[in-house]
């Protein structure tokens, strides 16, 4: 009967009990005052970026060039979710510097501390919280802020009769690489062909130049009028040009003229031309995807603009994470620190960050710096600078 009795006594089952049994009064205390101070850093900070980036513009545009107001909200509406992507960390440096700056003001740290609780385990909600936000912006920014700034740019093009074509038109450079086995047993990568385009109109090329090198040496030059995709034969026609076969020697070994003819080209031309999107208009699959196609057009200026930003949209969630750990370490400092001044303090680190990552983007483009640097280091030496004052802190 006492074993009956117990047993219906016994808590129910739940599959995150091993999640939640770590987690404190203190723990869910702490975390509850962040959010409303997250939430209004982040209606802050997103309005005041949404003002100056947005806003303005889209009022003179209004008054300037005509634009529906309908169309304008739209239009805002769009570019919201850019801006509320960058709010996240400074929200959560300011929640935990509000948070902690007021817990310690009212002498409840001390309290904790008073009870044998570390600086370490004060700051550990921050940190739990921190590394949840971290997750949210890499989800917000992948699914949701490329897709709002590309209907965006979009609507806007429409409303204002703009044209903006969704292809490259002039100069399609594309040079296709193969391997090759060296003398000395080393396979490298060769040069194999060069296509060019003058000019595309979103289906036919115009005045196209292939300089073919399959074979040792040059072995033949195409010159044409203009070509096509032939998705049926998942070929190239090309119309009214000239093949010139070249010898060994580099004379002219036969020249054939042609009014059509189908080359087995692959379709990256093509792809290379219509893919016109923006990096903050991607996500980073689709920046890589873009990426690999600008590595064949050889403009090394473009492709090392998308590696650092590949990097960049990798590193800057964990911005996050930083400010919550630094945020949280400053504001358990024994003082008071109101509202303004933790506003404060937060524009202060942000313009740190960004200084930072100006100066990252000025290194890298005068190769001092790799990309993988160049992305991460802001991040690395905030998340390092916060540690070391956390162990400061604690002492």
């Amino acid at each position: 009967m006492a074993s009956g009795a117990l047993g219906t006594n016994k808590p129910p089952f739940s599959p995150f009990a091993w999640v939640t049994s770590g987690v404190t009064v203190m723990d869910r205390y702490i975390a509850g005052e962040l959010i409303m101070p997250f939430l209004f850093g982040v209606g802050a900070f997103s309005s005041i970026g949404v003002a100056i980036g947005v806003l303005f513009d889209l009022v003179r545009r209004i008054t300037e060039s005509g634009l529906p107001l309908s169309l304008a909200l739209k239009i805002f509406l769009l570019k919201l979710p850019y801006f509320i992507g960058l709010a996240f960390p400074m929200s959560i440096l300011l929640a935990c510097l509000m948070v902690y700056g007021r817990l310690s003001g009212d002498s409840e740290l001390i309290a904790l501390r008073s009870c044998g609780v570390s600086v370490y385990r004060l700051v550990a909600p921050a940190i739990v919280i921190g590394l949840i936000v971290t997750g949210i912006t890499f989800a917000f920014n992948e699914a949701i802020v490329p897709t709002a700034n590309r209907e965006a740019n979009a609507t806007l093009n429409r409303a204002l009769n703009r044209r903006d074509p969704a292809f490259r038109e002039k100069n399609i450079l594309y040079q296709e690489f193969r391997r090759e086995k060296q003398p000395n047993g080393v396979n490298e990568k060769v040069l194999s062909r060069i296509f060019y385009a003058k000019q595309f109109d979103g289906q036919r090329m115009t005045g196209l130049t292939i300089l073919d090198f399959s074979q040792n040496g040059l072995n033949q030059i195409v010159a044409s009028e203009s070509a096509s995709w032939n998705a049926t034969d998942k070929t190239w026609d090309f119309y009214n040009g000239t093949i010139y076969v070249v010898a060994p020697d580099g004379s002219y070994r036969n020249i054939i003229r042609f009014k059509q003819q189908q080359l087995q080209l692959p379709q990256t031309p093509l792809n290379i031309a219509r893919n016109t999107l923006d990096p903050e208009e991607m996500n980073i699959a689709e920046t890589r995807e873009y990426l690999e196609l600008v590595n064949q057009t050889g403009d090394q200026k473009q492709i090392k603009k998308l590696t650092l930003q590949i990097q960049q949209k990798l590193a800057f969630p964990f911005a996050c994470l930083v400010f919550a750990l630094v945020g949280a370490t400053l504001g358990s400092r024994p003082q008071r620190t109101s509202r303004a001044t933790g506003f404060g303090i937060s524009l202060l680190l942000i313009l740190f960050y960004y200084l930072a990552i100006s100066i990252c983007q000025a290194l890298y483009q005068f190769d001092i710096l790799s990309a993988f640097l160049a992305g991460w280091l802001p991040t690395l030496v905030g998340l390092s600078a916060g540690t070391l004052l956390l162990i400061f802190r604690n002492r």
